[in-house]
């Protein structure tokens, strides 16, 4: 990101409607410490950003609607790898279809957990039926 944040800033301003990235991802792009400053800049500059935040859930903001999403519940933590991958499916996969900006971040969510439940970067289980636990 140091390397080439100006080139990230330029590219998420001027080419991006739709932003996914994490809390240290967002943070070190605006050269901030504190997530909702973070979250305030990020929202002048796509139409619509989904920020995880691991265990804290995640914030989707567009314009100047926010959203505040929780985790999804897990049983266990047992592999992180892919979650952020997966929310990024399940928010994408909602807003494809015309769902509002809280239930495509419970979609992320949902997704995000199937995954970390167990080693590995692919879901085990369908995430159609993951889909169904969010949207009936």
């Amino acid at each position: 990101m140091d390397r080439h944040r100006s080139e990230f800033r330029t590219l998420v301003g001027n080419e991006i409607d739709v932003q996914c990235a994490n809390e240290t991802e967002i943070c070190s792009l605006y050269e901030v410490d504190d997530f909702d400053a973070a979250v305030q800049r990020v929202r002048r500059h796509c139409q619509i950003a989904a920020l995880t935040r691991s265990e804290r859930g995640s914030v989707v903001v567009a314009g100047d609607e926010l959203q505040a999403i929780d985790a999804y519940p897990v049983e266990r933590v047992v592999d992180t790898t892919g979650a952020g991958d997966q929310y990024a499916a399940g928010f994408l996969y909602g807003l494809t279809r015309g769902l509002d900006l809280a239930t495509s971040g419970q979609l992320g969510a949902a997704a995000a957990a199937e995954v970390i439940s167990h080693f590995g970067a692919r879901p085990l289980v369908s995430l159609a039926e993951v889909a169904k636990t969010v949207v009936q």
